[in-house]
């Protein structure tokens, strides 16, 4: 048997049965089959054929349907691989048969063929390495460089400057200041695979991106309308902070619901908010830790946080044309917060001169004995994410030559990472302080004391009072507009 991978048949159920309602879904199943066939995607052979499609209809920021399309899926599950026998592939043929639907109408491979594949197609379980790496071969031939800590990162640097591109899937991001080389990457793009030049960036994986004199502003108002209509809210109530003052919650609270698929799919919802929304941050923390049986009084947090939400729907994230490109952190840590664990929780955010371009609110993994010690864990995961930051910063161009202040609200921790000599009170955290003192002395940190009332990072690991809530969120250039329409 020649080398590949045969497609077995699969559970087919998207399959359209009449005319009419799905008229353009057969045609769209047209023109998918017809690319398939025109960039040698499969070679028929003797057997069954294998073979569904998905509909896709990707949408604008407005929510208009652009075009619908389709792609040809193969089943990872019903991957046949060559060293196993022929009759075995039969075999498994005649098993799935049963639950073949009707084939889709743009088939036009015999029904005793099975179709080994030449390329990779979504839904195997090599498609995304196959893809990767045929991208990374050619951008690479075109003189790009893979950085070394974003594998998704490519610089390329002329005599005109520095092009950068950024790879999600198949959706990419290129920006620099060399125009020409730009439109040429484009060209060279084009020639080697079907893309679509979109413009100016303006909506990208969900991220609406406004440009305006002040700088850039990133929002996602479309996609919080759709997590309010999924959640089908039945009032207008609107809040004026996503979690109460003080509010502490722990597994037992209330009543198991008795369907939690819908908490589920809303706190992924809220987690993936997070990514242009830092002052639901640590809101979306506490309620994802109870995913796995969440109760009624869980389900009235994420309702609160919905209702923030409505309130707040416009709120963007600027990053300001004239900011610096030095880094500065803030760190810090709620000493035994969570009442079930008594974990602390790590808070730290990372701004590029005075646009917020990192942060995170994540319990800790183990009990901290005070809460020096729980400050310093968060000081050394701080660490490592600037440490992270400066590399990938560097590799886009961006020398640093200060060390980065990372300003800390707790003098002790400030002290044990200046303090060469460990004693009985710190030996248990002797990995992190080597890590941290190791920084520090090597100025890719420095430790500069913060007071508790200026501290920003507090936005990450505890609730607060609405005054307080609001001038915090200030510190982070949040701003109230609609990102689509600047």
């Amino acid at each position: 048997m020649d080398n590949g991978i045969f497609l077995t048949p699969p559970y087919e159920i998207d399959v359209p049965s009449h005319k009419g309602k799905h008229q353009g879904r057969i045609g769209v199943d047209i023109d998918e089959c017809g690319f398939c066939k025109k960039k040698g995607h499969w070679k028929a052979q003797c057997s069954k054929l294998l073979k569904t499609s998905r509909m896709n209809c990707k949408t604008s920021a407005s929510n208009f349907i652009a075009a619908p399309s389709a792609s040809t899926v193969g089943f990872g599950i019903g991957q046949v691989y060559p060293h196993e026998t022929t009759s075995r592939v039969f075999d498994l043929a005649e098993q799935f048969q049963k639950f073949l639907a009707t084939q889709p109408h743009a088939t036009s491979v015999s029904s005793i063929e099975v179709c080994k594949l030449k390329k990779a197609l979504y839904g195997l379980k090599q498609a995304p390495r196959a893809w990767f790496e045929k991208f990374s071969a050619v951008i690479i031939s075109l003189g790009f460089c893979s950085s070394d800590h974003d594998s998704a990162l490519f610089v390329k640097t002329t005599s005109h400057g520095r092009i950068i591109l950024s790879l999600y899937v198949d959706d990419m991001i290129i920006t620099g200041d060399d125009v020409n080389g730009i439109d040429e990457l484009k060209l060279q793009l084009a020639k080697r695979f079907e893309m679509k030049d979109l413009g100016p960036l303006r909506y990208f994986l969900g991220i609406e991106v406004a440009y305006s004199p002040r700088g850039y502003l990133l929002s996602q108002s479309k996609y919080i309308a759709n997590i309010l209509e999924q959640a089908r809210l039945s009032d207008t109530r609107v809040v004026d902070s996503p979690l109460e003052l003080n509010v502490k919650y722990v597994p037992s609270d209330g009543v198991p619901l008795q369907d939690p698929t819908l908490y589920r799919t809303l706190v992924g919802s809220l987690v993936y908010l997070t990514i242009t929304r830092p002052d639901i941050a640590y809101a979306v923390h506490v309620v994802s830790q109870f995913v796995v049986s969440p109760t009624t009084v869980h389900w009235a947090a994420v309702l609160r946080i919905l209702r923030y939400l409505r309130g707040t729907q416009f709120q963007s994230l600027l990053f300001p044309s004239s900011s610096s490109l030095e880094l500065r952190a803030y760190s810090d840590a709620d000493w035994a917060g969570d009442p079930n664990d008594r974990k602390s929780t790590t808070g730290f955010c990372i701004f590029l001169g005075d646009s917020l371009i990192s942060w995170k609110s994540k319990k800790q993994d183990i009990v901290s004995r005070s809460s020096t010690e729980a400050e310093y864990r968060a000081m050394a995961s701080t660490t490592t994410e600037i440490v992270w930051l400066r590399w990938l910063l560097s590799d886009m161009g961006v020398s640093l030559s200060e060390p980065t202040p990372m300003h800390c609200d707790n003098k002790s921790a400030i002290q044990i990472a200046h303090n060469s000599v460990f004693h009985e009170r710190t030996k248990h955290i002797e990995i992190d302080c080597h890590f941290t003192r190791h920084h520090l002395q090597h100025d890719t940190i420095t430790l500069p004391f913060i007071s508790s009332s200026l501290q920003i990072v507090d936005l990450f690991t505890k609730t607060h009072s609405i005054k307080r809530f609001r001038f915090l969120i200030d510190k982070l250039l949040m701003l109230s507009a609609n990102a689509s329409r600047v």
